[in-house]
Formats: C-alpha cells, structure tokens, sequence
C-alpha cells in the first residue's frame, strides 16, 4: 500500500477524485515534500507525489488504512522561499506548506483520535492555522457557493446596496467600506448573520445585532449559502471536540459556552463572510493600494475558510515576543508592515482553520488567535469563511484543567469573565462606523442593554465591559 503526500492540488471547490488517497503525516516524507515543493513552477497544477508506507512505519509515526472513510490523517509541514507565484505583487513572505488533516465524521474517545487531537493541537501551536481535506460534500458546497457568490457581486450596484438591515449587521458591504486600523478595506462582502425574524421577541427588544438577513430577492443564494454554512457548522462541532481532547480537556467544557445549537434561536453566534476582492489594478481608490483587509484576529472559537485559485491570504506564526489580547486593546494593524508574515497559498480540496480572541482567552493563551491579513492580487478573488462562536449571550471565563498551565497568564486570576456579545458588538462598531446599524444602535442607546441579565444566561460571573471609546 502506497500513501498519497499531497504539497499542491487543484483549485479549491473542484469536484473530488474518485479514490482519494488517505494522508499521514510522517517525518520520512519531508524532504520528499520540500523537494516537490521547491522544485514546481507551477503549484497549483502538480500532480501528487507518492512515499512508500514503510518508511513512515520505521519512523514510528501512525499510519491509517486507505480503506476507512474520512480517518484522521496529515500531511507534512515544509517552509519554502520567499517568493512563490501565486504571492500578490508587492508583499514578502515566506510560504508554508501547511498540514492537512482529514476529520472523521464522527469523534471517538480512541487512540487514533487522540492522537489526531494532540496533532492537531501542536499544529495550531506552532503554525497558527491548520489545513483540513474537503469531504466530496463539502467539495460540492463550496463549489456551489462560489458559483453563488459571483453571481451576487455581479449584480448592479444598487441592487446590492438595498441587502442591508438597520438591526442586523448581515448583509452587504461595499468595497472600502469596512475599516480596520481606522483604513478602508477593499474587500467586498455579504455577511450572513444569525437569521431573526423581525418579528422575533429579541428583536423586538432592541437587541443589538440580532435582526434579519436581507438576502437578495431571487437567484437562490440563501439556499444555497445556508447548505454550506450548515455543513461546516458540524465541522466546527468535530473540531470544538477534537480541540478538547488535544486539551485533555473533558468533553464539553469548551461546547458549554456554544450552548444548545440544536434549539430553534439559541446556540452559538456562528456567522459567515462571503467575499470577493478587486483585482488591485481595479479598485475605488478608498483604501490602501494592494490591501484587501488589514492586520487583524477574529472575534470567536475558529474560523473554517475556502479560498479559490488566486491567492491573498497571510498569516502570522504564534509567537512569545508578540503578545496580544483583542478582547482588552484592538489588535487591529497588528505588525502590518513589519516581517514575519506567512503566505497561504491555495491547496485544492481543503478548507483553512484558524484561531480566534475567545479560543485564545479561554486557553489562558496556550493557544492564540491567528493575526491574518489580505493582499489583493492581479485578479479578482473569492473566498467563503465560517465563523463558529460562543453564545452571544456567553459570559466566558478562562478553563483550568487538561495542559493547560494556570500560570500562563496570572493576570486571569481576578478576571470577571468577557460577554461574547459585547465583545462581537465592539468589534462590528469599530469596523463599521458608518454602517446604518451601527449609528442606530448607538442613537438608540440600545448598547447598554448588553449588561442585562436576560443577554448573560451563560456563565454564572456577570462582566462589566464598556465600548472602545475610538468609535
């Protein structure tokens, strides 16, 4: 039996190969895969290479049966140069070859799975991201759902412009009109949020944030976003469980602040980003010149994103020297201009996994948010990412138990916990100043209901937070 070492694949969303060949991660393949990788002109579009089994076997590494469906498996990890073809012009970086996990659909309390959690975890230690194998399913989805979102941005202007809500911020977003670090993005979005009616009690409260989505009126796109947000919401489910066990953490402890996903209107503020970015050559002039998004960390749990073929997304590696905490002080702008950034090209047939504020915070800073930006290259480029989150309604507080070590961060120690739905609204205001959501919030005066008890009905230790007085 002969196992597949994937360094390069076919653009995101392509439809499976029959007889995908199960991956491992083993240290006998590396110069196999630095070998390939440094040795392609043309990433995107190099067949896979193949190592012998035994070599992995001698190196006492695990090894899965080709014939099991969706066992938990790897590939190597490289670092290659400092140029690579699909790099947008004007940045450097080195670029990873990253690992690719296959999740199983169902997690199991076994050695194998285990094993894959600590993998798991290791890697998110020492990359800050994490690379996992599309099912066919999900292959299908994604494709669907950049079929979808072509369609939308191509729509006219204002055709787009009219799917905004005044409650929610779900919706579209104009090119340059999402500010990180006080400068205009490029990136063009549409924003799916949790969908409440307006005829909802949580509406009609004044809730912040909690409204409808406005879809547009025809093509299917909701259907069509809401079967692919859906899926990866039950991968985030395997990978909230596979991150407890790497924790030695028991089963649950981090789903608690998920809450019951499974009841109509409650569980997690899971949420989507739908995004298309200007060729650099073609932008509006509202921001800076070859910036998609600026430097910045994600607000919940971990993020599931698929790419397509052009490339943008950067990175930035855990690191001691650099210390960070969104929650407290914005990390927006993050190190922008500095070195140290990593770029992730595109591999076919993966999705990417990154960490978020609220993962970083409960783990007491055993694991960290991932600092990542965006470059905008010489084409348009599409991208879908799945935000799986606490309870809006969460009041966190950082875990014992498990690896990780209680005096990482002694200055938890008095810490009165952080209310997912303050810290969610904070991030928006201050990445939509102008957005008619959130003027109406704040002339409304609905911000303060965020401290009412009816809003905290997870985590018993009440948090006082108060909004970032920049916005």
């Amino acid at each position: 039996m002969k196992i597949s070492v994937r360094t390069t694949g076919l653009p995101l969303c392509r439809a499976a190969l029959p007889g995908r060949a199960v991956r491992t991660m083993a240290t006998a393949a590396v110069a196999v895969a630095t070998h390939v990788s440094s040795g392609s002109s043309s990433p995107m579009s190099m067949p896979p290479r193949l190592f012998n089994v035994r070599a992995a076997q001698n190196a006492r590494l695990p090894v899965q049966p080709a014939s099991t469906p969706r066992q938990p498996t790897t590939t190597t990890t490289t670092t290659q140069s400092q140029t690579h073809p699909l790099m947008p012009p004007g940045y450097i970086a080195t670029t990873a070859t990253l690992p690719t996990f296959t999740i199983p659909s169902v997690i199991l309390p076994t050695p194998s799975h285990h094993l894959l959690a600590k993998s798991i975890i290791s890697a998110f230690r020492r990359d800050g991201i994490i690379q996992i194998a599309q099912s066919p399913l999900q292959q299908r989805l994604c494709k669907e759902a950049m079929a979808a979102s072509k369609q939308f941005f191509a729509l006219p202007p204002e055709k787009k412009a009219a799917c905004v809500d005044e409650r929610s911020y779900g919706g579209y977003i104009a090119s340059g009109e999402e500010v990180t670090d006080g400068i205009a993005d490029y990136s063009e979005i549409f924003t799916i949020t949790r969908d409440f009616a307006k005829t909802d009690s949580r509406v009609k409260a004044g809730w912040p944030c909690h409204g409808p989505v406005p879809w547009p009126e025809d093509g299917g796109m909701r259907e069509t976003m809401m079967r692919y947000k859906t899926e990866l919401g039950e991968e985030g489910k395997r990978l909230v469980r596979l991150v407890e066990m790497g924790l030695g953490l028991e089963e649950g402890e981090l789903g608690r602040w998920i809450g019951d996903d499974g009841k109509e209107g409650e569980g997690g503020w899971h949420h989507a980003r739908v995004l298309r970015f200007p060729p650099r050559n073609k932008t509006n002039g509202k921001g800076k010149e070859g910036r998609g998004i600026g430097s910045h960390t994600d607000y919940g749990l971990l993020v599931i994103s698929a790419q397509d073929e052009v490339g943008g997304l950067f990175i930035r590696r855990p690191s001691r020297e650099e210390r960070f905490a969104n929650w407290e002080k914005s990390a927006a702008g993050l190190r922008e201009e500095e070195e140290g950034w990593v770029f992730v090209p595109p591999v076919g047939g993966t999705h990417t996994v990154i960490l978020g504020d609220m993962m970083q915070y409960l783990t007491r800073n055993y694991l960290t948010a991932t600092p990542h930006k965006v470059g905008l290259n010489t084409r348009e480029r599409f991208a879908f990412a799945y935000f799986h989150e606490p309870s809006f309604q969460a009041v966190l507080k950082p875990l014992n138990g498990g690896v990780i070590p209680t005096d990482l961060d002694d200055s938890r120690k008095n810490d009165k916990g952080v209310h997912y739905g303050t810290h969610f609204t904070n991030m928006f205001i201050r990445n939509y100043p102008e957005r008619i959501t959130t003027k109406r919030l704040l002339a409304e005066g609905r911000y303060g209901l965020l401290e009412r008890p009816e809003l905290r009905t997870i985590g018993a230790v009440p948090t006082t937070t108060t909004v970032e007085k920049s916005v």
